[in-house]
């Protein structure tokens, strides 16, 4: 016997906003040693979780149950269960990590190890260091490619993107980019890959199969000096049409066209911007400013800011999850 339509009217009409934009974004406190939970739909700081020394890079797993944390003066990695909040485990003897960057199976949590000069591979359920791979001096952004066959991380000393077989956990190649590469963002469709570099104020746009540069972004404030055009963050839309760029003491996101590479628009934001994030459904995105303590609101459609939100001191990174529902109506097509 089939559903009445009244009845999957009213079904549908229930689901719609579990999935529209209550989103949660964890924001890393570098200074106070916490994580901020904002909620997008509410526009506030909903809790704050305790955690190790000075916070920097986070992951949320793909079904939104899993919070993964750099607590870099610890030397650890430490899990949260990203529902409630609560401490599950700490990933040891993981020397100054950074970033972090899981792969989309879920099956992989990738880290930069600045002091080291290296990657550390971690199996996430057997919580297994699997591999270390060396790379250039200081190395922070990190990423995986969709397919989950290539890391990338970026030398901020050597001013390297270092590729490598995620199989093999063996370098393969690098390419030189400006000075001081602080983060590196795949396309959704894993072609190309987006690399900011702090010093030379400018972004790369590497192609993925050659591994050579197509492009290089440079970037123009009315009023701002050159030298204070310090790019970090970026983050890209899923449909491949926006480029957002974090100019660090600009204190502005670069909107960029990601199809031709030019510069639609600057946002003022708070101050030093660090790092970016977009919410699953691509229509706000969040912007770290270490400098004022804050987040701002950044709705996508207009291109506009919405709101700043205070949070801890030095907010530095920034992971997003789904609402809570909505994460459960994807059933068997999440992750973990």
């Amino acid at each position: 016997m089939g559903i009445p339509p009244r009845l999957v009217a009213i079904l549908l009409a229930t689901c719609v906003p579990l999935t529209a934009d209550a989103h949660e974004i964890f924001v890393s406190n570098e200074q106070d040693n916490t994580v901020s939970v904002v909620d997008i739909e509410k526009k506030a700081v909903v809790h704050t979780i305790r955690v190790g020394s000075r916070p920097r890079g986070l992951a949320v797993s793909r079904d939104g149950t899993k919070l993964f944390l750099c607590a870099s003066d610890n030397n650890a990695i430490q899990e949260f269960d990203a529902r409630t909040y609560e401490h599950i485990h700490d990933f040891e003897d993981i020397d100054d990590p950074e970033q972090l960057a899981l792969a989309s199976d879920g099956r992989r949590l990738y880290t930069a190890n600045e002091d080291s000069a290296a990657i550390t591979a971690i199996d996430v359920q057997s919580r297994k260091v699997i591999g270390r791979v060396e790379v250039g001096v200081e190395p922070e952004g990190i990423a995986v490619s969709p397919d989950g066959k290539t890391v990338v991380a970026t030398s901020e000393t050597s001013n390297m993107v270092h590729f490598i077989d995620a199989e093999k956990l063996e370098l393969f190649a690098n390419v030189l980019v400006g000075a001081r590469p602080r983060h590196a963002e795949f396309s959704a469709d894993g072609t190309k890959l987006w690399v900011s570099s702090e010093i030379a104020g400018s972004v790369a746009v590497i192609d993925v199969a050659s591994r050579s540069i197509d492009r290089t972004i440079t970037f123009d404030v009315p009023g701002i000096t050159k030298n204070l055009i310090t790019p970090v963050g970026i983050r890209l839309t899923k449909d491949g049409t926006k480029a957002f760029v974090a100019l660090g003491t600009a204190n502005r996101v670069a909107v960029v066209d990601a199809r031709s590479g030019e510069v639609e628009k600057y946002i003022l934001v708070g101050i030093r911007v660090w790092h970016l994030e977009l919410t699953p459904d691509d229509r706000m995105l969040i912007t770290t400013n270490g400098g004022s303590n804050d987040v701002t609101l950044i709705d996508v459609s207009r291109l506009s800011a919405v709101k700043s939100i205070q949070v801890g001191r030095y907010p530095w990174g920034a992971a997003a999850r789904p609402d809570r529902q909505g994460a459960q109506m994807q059933g068997s097509d999440s992750i973990q």
